[in-house]
């Protein structure tokens, strides 16, 4: 296991990177970029080769970013270029980083992409987050986000026609019933978590608390509250940690959004808030601890929004079986004050840390996408002073759905939001729109067990 030593800081310039490299001996440096679907793709590079194209990064085809799930390409989209041109992934030594499970040094960078021109790939999702978060900065003010990703341990299933198993912990035993916030509970899956976080100390990742969560070896990890660029890159990362410790232990790591049929699915939950550039404070309370009606206008504008940049946050098919009255995830966008039923939440806090919960992202989001839209949403709301729907007080399930329930619907409602478009880039959503297409095309030609098993002699 690396030691403290060993782990990067986040480096300031090209020197002190060059130097960190060769003092650690670095055998290669994973050249790596987050697709639509918040899949690593990239190149692995020797040290000393990665050194001598850190100005002009590795090559990767343009069509990276048309790539389904399963890996076929939206080709027919009339963004991508149809010469199948290349763009340049230019590291961000700031996000250098150990990879702490291999046997020889390795390191890991996260890559913005340019086109040839040196302008940024606006349909990559680092650059739509980053655009969004300099139209914050051009306002004077900072967005900053603490992310919760909740995941299962599962056992090993190489057949993906039966049902996931709940993975056996130290106990000898399989966990069984919802036990949420289950301190032994949890300790029954010590030896994994641990791994987790020895994986993310060495890889500079700052987790701050776990708990287990409602459904057997169901477990979330918060991440500490900062810069969203830098939360969505730790929250990237954390996903490939999460799975490569797991398999140490002969467990599977899954953020998928319903990955049993009967248990709570998996969510990220993302808090936000809104602080001055010049001073820190907060926007959305006054000196004296009241609300401003900044923190009205946010949360109208997300209210008015999430809805119709669903697909975005919930970007599965299987992320729609989430979305269900009998689950524990919202199924509308009403907002309450310390009220875990609504879409919206204002936890209690104080006046510096008054946020925003958004509650309605599947773990299998896009954290690039996934933060970029929420305060996307936001933004609007405060730019067009869109004012919240009255707070609610009961369970929000009581009042219904007003959340696309499938994918399919969820794509039509983005395709026609011109505000959203102005925001995160008309290229990007037309983009990500082809991608999602195209799984859409792909999941419909499977028949499901339910089919044969209802359908076949009954029809």
């Amino acid at each position: 296991m690396p030691t403290s030593s060993d782990v990067a800081p986040r480096f300031s310039n090209q020197a002190d990177a060059i130097h960190w490299l060769r003092d650690r001996r670095i055998t290669e440096v994973e050249c790596i970029i987050p697709d639509m679907n918040g899949i690593m793709r990239g190149k692995i590079v020797p040290r000393e080769d990665f050194i001598r194209i850190i100005d002009a990064g590795v090559r990767l085809p343009e069509f990276v970013f048309f790539q389904a799930v399963t890996g076929d390409s939206a080709v027919e989209s009339k963004i991508v270029n149809p010469l199948d041109r290349d763009i340049r992934c230019l590291p961000d030594l700031t996000t250098l980083r150990l990879v702490p499970w291999y046997d020889e040094p390795t390191a890991q960078v996260i890559c913005d992409c340019h086109f040839a021109d040196g302008r940024l790939v606006d349909f990559a999702p680092r650059s739509v987050l980053r655009h969004v978060v300099e139209l914050y900065a051009a306002r004077g003010i900072r967005p900053v986000v603490a992310p919760e990703v909740e995941f299962y341990l599962t056992g090993q299933n190489d057949d993906p026609d039966l049902p996931l198993e709940v993975p056996i912990g130290l106990s000898g035993r399989k966990e069984s019933g919802s036990q949420a916030y289950g301190i032994e509970h949890a300790n029954d899956y010590d030896h994994v978590v641990n791994q987790m976080y020895d994986y993310c100390e060495a890889s500079r990742i700052e987790i701050a608390t776990m708990a287990h969560e409602a459904g057997p070896a169901q477990l979330e990890m918060n991440f500490r509250h900062g810069d969203p660029i830098e939360l969505a890159d730790q929250t990237f990362l954390f996903k490939r940690t999460a799975r490569l410790a797991a398999r140490k232990f002969g467990m599977v790591a899954t953020f998928m959004a319903m990955p049993h049929q009967e248990m709570p699915g998996s969510a990220t939950h993302i808090h936000q808030s809104v602080v001055r550039a010049d001073d820190g404070s907060n926007i959305f309370s006054n000196s004296d601890g009241t609300d401003t009606d900044k923190l009205g206008h946010y949360i109208g504008g997300l209210q008015r929004y999430v809805p119709k940049s669903m697909s975005l946050f919930c970007p599965n098919v299987n992320s729609y079986r989430r979305i269900r009255l009998e689950s524990d995830a919202p199924i509308n966008v009403h907002w309450g004050r310390d009220n875990r039923t609504c879409g919206l939440r204002v936890p209690d806090s104080g006046p510096e840390s008054r946020r925003v919960e958004n509650r309605v992202i599947g773990a299998d989001s896009n954290p690039y996408i996934a933060m970029a839209t929420t305060l996307a949403c936001g933004l609007i709301g405060l730019e067009d002073k869109v004012e919240p729907d009255e707070v609610v007080t009961v369970d929000a399930k009581t009042l219904g759905v007003t959340l696309p329930l499938h994918l399919s619907d969820a794509l039509i409602e983005l395709g026609e939001c011109e505000r959203l478009k102005t925001v995160l880039g008309s290229r990007f959503v037309e983009a990500y729109i082809d991608v999602k297409q195209l799984e859409l095309r792909l999941y419909n030609r499977v028949i499901s067990s339910w089919e044969r098993e209802y359908l076949l002699l009954n029809v």
